[in-house]
């Protein structure tokens, strides 16, 4: 079987408008399951082809601003 999971995601998330765009993120983040991780993976992969330089250049400084706080 050949499952490709981006495939499967951008199928899934297709038609969604931003509210359900957030409630997905906010539901997989608020559930922690370990299954949820590689969605959300692909979103943020989405969001960071689709983001300027200095878009990414915040994301990073959010990220590491998080992983300080651990």
């Amino acid at each position: 079987m050949d499952l490709n999971l981006r495939k499967a995601i951008y199928s899934n998330i297709a038609t969604n408008d931003q509210d359900q765009l957030e409630a997905t993120i906010v539901d997989a983040i608020q559930n922690g399951e370990e299954m949820m991780l590689p969605g959300l993976g692909v979103l943020f992969e989405l969001i960071w082809n689709h983001s300027e330089e200095q878009e990414k250049q915040e994301m990073i400084d959010a990220l590491e601003q998080g992983v300080k706080k651990l």
